[in-house]
């Protein structure tokens, strides 16, 4: 049976679709929607309808959604309640007590996503080692009545030591589950680790996001199911797929789901390169993150709009600098970029539905990059005249010459944006970007990279095919994917082996008793390790069985690479890590370029000035074709910028590699 995979990425611009039909890669980009729902089976109809195949003949169907992370940083999550020990009620709230604007006299804190009124404590208590006072169920019930009462739209259960001792909070979780019709969202199935604040903030972050995420993934569900097309399969944090269920009853999973694919996506496309900065500008955002060795970088934790996760995820740093990003000056008269964004509807002020702030969207088109005729996603046509009003009133607030001048301060603000984005996952980690490639994506990315790789000095650039749609190729590529961690604390001098491989053992039978192909998974062990007396750890892989003395020289190799440094002291086991990936295959995707690539010339602005500039239609470009800079290159979802004093080159796979010309 011939394979039709589809992907399905939502954006806050843009829904992007590819699909793979008889070898060929399909590509669509449609306007996201309220209902991100519309958008996506809008998506689906408009890549079958270019194949010329029936919804029906699809065989799988990924997806990457907003839901989440949407519902976090519009504070537009579930009405929590959150149910805690006695004596807790308010870890939430103090946190680490840690100030992130020290100076600042007028910096106010985060509220609590769950706030006081709709926090409630039972009476027990757990230690590390073990049930000191057990809960009583009528005291449970009274709880739930009260949560009743205060019209509760979903509730985080997270006791003290649950991560351990996990029996008093099973016990109030089934009981609010009986008493209770919203969900109920556990920390030791959420998160089975210590640390109580960042426990507690994850756990409610879950039930914050699990009703809308449920009714989502309800509706997508169904109106797949109506149109006959595969159940959709959603891409985590971690940068794996895994099923519908499976998100409901863990909905923080999803926060980053899109940024995950991008990258997914990147690494796939570009495997050929050992170190990527991956770089996916998209209307509202761009991600940065890193590729080493064909592997995504991951970490455990991470800040959406000031609430803690701790969950696997792709290490992506985000910026609130896209195409929609909206240019305005300050009061000590800077001109900024972003983090507003005009989103899609009304778009920025070219789009002609009204907008008529001025985005980086508009400043490429005055400058060039982008043309009047040119249309996003091969539908939606650009007016030029309401760009340039925009751009002309911003420079009038800003003191500049005119529109055009307008334009190239939001163009260099807006790329000073992501890279320092870019400097925060390399330079500041300790890695120099020059030895990396710059790989380019999103709607807006290939526009913008090369003049960003020529400010942090990186002597080339990757622009996949189908780079406007690469986190929804992604999807395509992405294994199944599956993680487990309980914490356990020993020192590794003294630690007994076999107890560590039994809690190994557990939670591996856990992850394989959730994966749809058992005899296919790999499993991969990990531990978090930490010096006697540090507060952080870091993540290193284990061999089976466990080794003390090896894991040991791994973390010692680890914290000398992060840090420049070993020491002689004592070293400690924290956590037990397990991941199950189920590999996909992709099937392979044919490039066939070729004719008469070249469509026009324009005048396009950059640093040196104006140019008459040459536009290319991608498609057309054949492999082994070479350019010379400046030169923009046109495709139905993005349009790559070729500088002056760089040039490009097509590769077999259709990708385009744009390096710094020869002296």
């Amino acid at each position: 049976m011939e394979r039709r995979p589809i992907g399905v990425d939502v954006g806050g611009t843009f829904t992007d679709v590819a699909l793979l039909c008889d070898g060929e890669l399909v590509t669509a980009k449609v306007p996201s929607t309220p209902d991100q729902s519309e958008g996506v089976m809008n998506g689906i109809e408009r890549a079958c309808e270019e194949a010329e195949i029936n919804p029906e003949a699809l065989t799988t169907f990924s997806h990457a959604m907003t839901v989440s992370v949407n519902a976090l940083l519009e504070d537009d999550g579930a009405r929590t309640a959150l149910v805690t020990t006695e004596g807790f009620r308010d870890v939430l709230e103090i946190g680490r007590q840690d100030r992130p604007s020290l100076y600042d006299l007028d910096a106010e804190k985060r509220a609590p996503i769950v706030p006081r009124r709709r926090r409630f404590e039972v009476s027990e208590r757990a230690s590390a080692e073990g049930i000191e006072c057990r809960v009583d169920e009528a005291e449970v019930r009274e709880v739930a009545a009260e949560i009743r009462d205060a019209e509760a739209e979903a509730v985080a259960v997270s006791l003290l030591h649950a991560y351990a001792h996990p029996e008093n909070e099973r016990r109030v979780a089934s009981v609010l589950r009986d008493e209770l019709d919203v969900p109920v969202s556990a920390s030791h199935e959420v998160l089975a680790e210590f640390r109580e604040y960042e426990r507690i903030s994850t756990t409610a972050v879950d039930a914050y996001v699990r009703p809308a995420i449920d009714r989502y993934v309800s509706t997508l569900t169904e109106r797949a199911r109506d149109d006959g097309i595969p159940q959709p399969r959603i891409m985590q944090a971690n940068g794996g797929i895994t099923d519908a269920d499976a998100v409901r009853r863990n909905a923080v999973t999803t926060v980053l789901s899109g940024p995950a694919a991008g990258v997914v996506g990147a690494s796939e496309m570009a495997s050929d390169e050992e170190g990527l900065v991956t770089f996916d500008m998209g209307g509202t955002s761009s991600d940065v993150s890193l590729v080493r060795d064909g592997e995504a970088e991951r970490t455990t934790e991470g800040v959406i709009n000031g609430r803690p996760i701790r969950t696997p995820m792709v290490d992506v740093e985000t910026v609130g600098s896209g195409g929609g990003s909206i240019a305005w000056v300050d009061a000590g008269g800077a001109l900024r970029v972003g983090p507003r964004s005009a989103g899609a509807d009304p778009g920025p002020a070219c789009y002609g539905n009204g907008g008529t702030d001025p985005t980086v969207t508009d400043a490429n088109l005055v400058l060039g990059y982008i043309g009047a005729s040119t249309t996003l996603g091969g539908e939606l046509s650009l007016d030029a005249e309401p760009a340039y009003d925009a751009l002309s009133d911003l420079a009038d607030e800003a003191g500049m010459a005119g529109a055009r001048e307008a334009a190239r301060g939001v163009h260099r603000v807006a790329n000073a944006n992501m890279t320092r984005a870019i400097r925060a996952v390399t330079v500041e980690r300790g890695i120099d970007p020059r030895t990396f490639g710059l790989v380019a994506f999103g709607g807006a990315g290939p526009m913008h990279a090369v003049s960003i790789a020529d400010d942090l000095e990186m002597d080339r650039v990757i622009v996949p095919r189908a780079s406007g749609v690469l986190s929804a190729y992604g999807l395509l590529a992405a294994d199944e994917k599956r993680d487990a961690v309980r914490t356990h604390q020993r020192a590794l001098d003294g630690i007994d082996p076999d107890e560590v491989d039994a809690v190994y053992e557990e939670l591996t039978e856990g992850v394989l008793s959730e994966v749809s192909e058992r005899d296919e998974a790999t499993v991969t062990r990990s531990a978090d390790l930490r010096y006697a007396g540090q507060s952080f750890e870091l993540t290193v892989d284990i061999e089976v069985p466990f080794e003390p003395d090896e894991a040991r020289e791994r973390f010692d190799e680890a914290h000398e690479e992060a840090y420049g440094y070993r020491t002689d002291e004592p070293v400690h086991l924290v956590n037990c890590r397990v991941t199950t990936t189920v590999p996909r295959d992709t099937p392979a995707v044919e490039y066939r370029g070729g004719g008469d690539a070249r469509k026009a010339t324009r005048e396009a602005t950059f640093a040196d000035g104006s140019h008459e500039t040459p536009v290319y239609e991608r498609g057309r470009l054949s492999a082994g074709r070479t350019l010379s800079g400046p030169a923009i290159v046109e495709g139905d979802e993005s349009t790559i910028v070729v500088p002056p004093s760089w040039g490009g080159r097509v590769r077999e796979d259709g990708a385009l590699i744009a390096e710094v010309s020869a002296e």
